[in-house]
């Protein structure tokens, strides 16, 4: 399921960002060897896009992405952040 507003940001984000390096759509797409097209379908809804090349926009424009959220404990098969709760009595 796609998070609307992180989706939202993200696409505003990157079109601000290409905006203020004075970068056209051609441009970018060249340094990131990708299409003008899809520089438009991830300035628009990144969520549809493949997150390698979402990711390669992101690098190309010098900007540093970063993921949060849960992490899995491997070798238990049990959320970490569950591990944190309060014991049960």
């Amino acid at each position: 399921m796609q998070n609307l507003k992180s989706d939202r940001l993200l696409a505003q984000h990157l079109r601000r960002e290409r905006a203020l390096q004075n970068l056209s759509r051609e441009q970018l797409a060249a340094v990131c060897n990708v299409s003008p097209s899809f520089i438009r379908d991830v300035e628009s809804s990144p969520g549809r896009c493949s997150l390698e090349l979402v990711l390669r926009v992101v690098q190309g424009l010098g900007l540093r992405a970063t993921v949060g959220g849960w992490e899995k404990d491997i070798q238990t098969g049990s959320d970490a952040d569950a591990s944190k709760e309060s014991p049960s009595p």
